[in-house]
């Protein structure tokens, strides 16, 4: 069975690397299903979008919000590079929830810091 070569990071570490079935990115684009042999792309990520990975070992799906970032795909390997990124399994529940109300009674509308809050809840399998 075919897989890919999958790496998420950040600046500040790798948050997730491995083999995967698949993966869905959301671009300024639109969202978009990758999976083996999966033409070249080069992409622009939605800041505050969750990325999926199934893993190929048929482990549990990972989740993450990423920030702002790119991500590239070419022979089977997808790197994943987003100025935040932040597993589902690694959220804090209240506290994305507190960075939520916080950036609503700003009163700004689709704000960064709003965008990001609802994509950690979506990440960690919490609708806001």
């Amino acid at each position: 069975m075919a897989t890919l070569k999958v790496g998420l990071v950040s600046p500040e570490r790798e948050v997730w690397a491995g083999e995967a079935k698949m993966v869905v990115a959301q671009t300024i684009e639109g969202q978009l299903g990758i999976m083996p042999g999966h033409a070249p792309v080069l992409g622009v990520l939605l800041d505050g979008s969750v990325v999926k990975i199934e893993p190929a070992d048929g482990g549990e799906m990972i989740s993450a919000m990423v920030g702002s970032g790119f991500f590239s795909i070419a022979d089977d390997e997808v790197s994943v590079l987003a100025e935040q990124a932040v597993l589902g399994s690694e959220v804090d529940v209240s506290a994305a929830r507190q960075d939520l109300q916080s950036a609503q009674s700003a009163a700004e509308e689709d704000s960064t810091a709003e965008r990001r809050a609802r994509a950690r809840l979506r990440a960690a399998g919490h609708e806001a």
